[in-house]
């Protein structure tokens, strides 16, 4: 089974990228932010909580996001592998999913590959795709940078994890959308 894993920062173009690529490779795209969203949508206990973090701007804490990321891999244990976008966040994230792979499929990440993407270019698409969207949670500039630098501060950390187990690429994120999936499509030819 395939496990890759799409890095980068709020706005990044990951989960766009991830739809292109689950269907090129025929993967599964898991979204933590459409899990996140689907919870809150249906009021589940999970998703109620999930909501109170992202209203500030703040990570929804590990043990949630690991929940339910848990329910949505064993939904759809028959694909062939999966496309993670928005999990691992922390280090303790990763180590979780390592557990999680084994536990579900005897398998570990393949390859873990960040898009990297300058602030004032992050901020302007948050907010393209507030307006063309309607998520709230994208509509305000100072939770846009404190999402970023939630990022930043929590979550590029876990680079050095994938780094250390030499399942890390980076590559630069900016660019017209057909560029960055040809780089991308490069990268994975040569992992899975």
């Amino acid at each position: 089974m395939n496990i890759i894993v799409l890095f980068g920062p709020p706005g990044s173009g990951k989960g766009t990228q991830a739809e292109i690529l689950a269907e090129k490779f025929q993967l599964k795209h898991v979204s933590t932010g459409d899990l996140f969203r689907y919870n809150m949508k249906n009021n589940t206990p999970l998703g109620i909580e999930a909501k109170s973090y992202m209203d500030k701007g703040s990570l929804v804490p590990d043990e949630l996001t690991t929940e339910m990321l848990k329910d949505e891999l064993k939904r759809n244990s028959e694909q062939k592998g999966f496309i993670l976008d928005g999990y691992p966040r922390t280090t303790s994230q990763a180590q979780a999913l390592d557990s999680l792979l084994e536990e579900l499929f005897q398998t570990t990440v393949k390859v873990t590959i960040a898009l990297n993407v300058e602030d004032e270019t992050l901020v302007h698409r948050i907010k393209k795709r507030s307006i063309d969207s309607g998520r709230s949670d994208d509509a305000d500039e100072n939770i846009i940078r404190n999402r970023i630098k939630e990022y930043y501060d929590k979550t590029a950390v876990v680079s050095q994890y994938y780094i250390d187990q030499e399942k890390f690429v980076d590559i630069e994120g900016e660019g017209n959308r057909e560029e960055i999936t040809a780089i991308l499509s490069d990268v994975l030819v040569k992992w899975i």
